[in-house]
């Protein structure tokens, strides 16, 4: 038995003493830059669930809920984390304007590690979860969706959207009261998407019927595969049906799956007639005469989840960020409800014409962008040895090592809440997009050859709604009894609380929007 257990000792020793020196020879492969030392990694499972603890991990949301603080703390733009466990792991976090651009332009040097995008091929190979020719090719089919004749569209369709809900949904009604904004930007924007992107026109009526053969609308499919798609990657497939959530979750991922394989079959049988949407573009690559690469049907679906994800999450959680942030900031709503009233005078529905006049509009919708990024970390990877430029509050450089391998983070929310770039940064001021602004310092859709293809349909969506909403409602925090005695900063804590997801997600807010006088406004 003592032979065993001093076995078992050794054993162990031996593996901790390996670990050290891996964690030691890490460290010192980006010549012991400054940062934070954990036995954890951030990309574990176990160290991205756990509260942050020093010297044992991060903890959730640590990009988002750090900010630009760790970076001031250790008094440089660029800093590093070394982890012991599972494997000793250097990763790079980046929080200066001239390193992210060098990052974000080389992408031979630094490539996009496609194997951390595992959740997001569920479905099959996609444009954001690949990279070389695979990508190229499914770029090149994408791109041609993103016109501006496109855009126009989904402004159109928007409106469309929009005037539905005021007209027979919320009605004469002076005032609506949601629990959950989202409840109202969540089906906005699959709407728009369906519409725009697909081909899928539902009214807001259409959308509680649900369909023969399913057992739960697309947008309830769709809402919970976005809201719990960490589940399906943890949860081993046999035991998802152990609790009614995990079994929510295995059901919503089948519908969504034949959703999809329906509006395939749909598409392809009806008559053909000139599309300029996002799934003609898809299933065009794919006609018998096209001299592109075909897409097989799980990359067709996998490219069509990708899409509806970016088209309808990540603009419905930015716009509950930014009436929640209206309602806070009413200055700044009447700001905006002004600059609306200048632009449409006569009262009039705002056109896609209308767009590049709605400056307001767009600095709103900017800089709730700037501080409520949906991405905040794009990660990249180190193809080969090579070094960065780390700067510091005073202006002083260094370079850092940079060893093949090594995980590199393009640290969003540390990017833009950077005072060297944002005056004030905590604060929202919508104004600061109204004047010359750092560009290079603004990456909410990333940038280099991998930015966003869809974010001119994303503002052009996110503006229409913007305008016409608050055209006709006041928008303000819903007042309940049991916060009744907090403080504005606790109030902007609660209403702004975020919490990680595919996008950043915000946890619950409770919003009332109030008919305006459209006569006298």
């Amino acid at each position: 038995m003592q032979i065993t257990l001093l076995l078992v000792f050794s054993v162990g020793a031996l593996y901790v003493i390996q670990k050290l020196l891996d964690f030691m020879r890490a460290t010192r492969s980006i010549g012991n830059h400054a940062g934070y030392r954990t036995l954890l990694s951030q990309t574990s499972v176990l160290g991205n669930f756990l509260p942050p603890t020093p010297g044992i991990a991060p903890g959730r949301n640590f990009l988002f809920r750090r900010k630009y603080q760790v970076f001031e703390s250790y008094g440089w733009d660029l800093i590093s984390a070394v982890s012991a466990w599972p494997r000793s792991k250097t990763t790079v976090f980046l929080a200066d304007a001239s390193t992210i651009k060098e990052v974000s332009t080389s992408r031979s040097r630094f490539p996009k590690p496609v194997h951390q995008y595992t959740v997001l091929s569920f479905f099959g190979r996609n444009i954001v979860a690949s990279e070389g020719d695979e990508w190229k090719k499914y770029r090149k089919i994408s791109a041609p969706a993103f016109s501006d004749r496109n855009n126009k569209m989904v402004w159109d369709e928007t409106v469309k959207i929009m005037d539905d809900l005021f007209r027979n949904v919320w009605g004469n009604q002076a005032v609506i009261t949601t629990d959950h904004c989202v409840e109202i930007t969540l089906p906005i924007a699959l709407f728009v998407i369906g519409a725009a992107g697909f081909g899928r026109n539902i009214s807001w009526q259409d959308d509680a019927i649900l369909p023969i053969g399913h057992q739960i609308t697309f947008k309830d499919a769709l809402h919970i595969v976005t809201t719990d798609v960490f589940l399906k990657l943890i949860v081993p497939d046999k035991a998802l049906g152990l609790t009614k959530r995990t079994r929510n979750v295995r059901l919503a991922f089948d519908e969504l799956h034949q959703y999809m394989s329906e509006m395939i079959r749909d598409r392809q049988a009806s008559k053909k007639e000139i599309r300029y949407d996002l799934f003609s573009s898809l299933l065009a690559a794919n006609n018998e005469d096209s001299d592109e690469a075909k897409l097989t049907e799980s990359e067709l679906i996998g490219n069509i989840f990708i899409f509806l994800v970016a088209g309808h999450e990540t603009t419905a959680h930015t716009l509950c960020f930014t009436f929640a942030l209206l309602a806070l900031h009413q200055d700044e709503q009447e700001t905006l409800h002004q600059h609306i009233k200048m632009v449409l005078s006569d009262g009039r529905t705002p056109t896609y014409e209308d767009m590049n006049l709605l400056t307001q509009s767009m600095a709103v919708f900017y800089e709730t962008l700037r501080m409520y990024p949906p991405v905040t970390g794009i990660p990249k990877e180190s193809a080969e040895d090579t070094s960065l430029m780390a700067t510091n509050a005073q202006g002083e450089k260094k370079a850092v090592p940079i060893p093949t391998g090594t995980n590199i983070v393009i640290d969003v929310p540390g990017l833009h809440y950077n005072p060297r770039y944002w005056e004030d940064p905590e604060t929202f001021k919508p104004a600061r997009f109204l004047q010359e602004w750092p560009r290079d310092a603004f990456l909410p859709f990333s940038a280099g050859a991998r930015a966003c293809l869809g974010r001119k349909f994303f503002e052009t969506e996110g503006i229409a709604i913007l305008t016409m909403l608050i055209s006709r409602y006041k928008v303000e925090v819903k007042e309940e009894p049991q916060f009744s005695g907090e403080t504005f900063q606790a109030r902007r804590d609660r209403i702004l609380s975020s919490k990680p997801g595919l996008t950043l997600t915000p946890v619950r807010v409770p919003l009332v929007f109030k008919l305006r006088d459209i006569k006298t406004t």
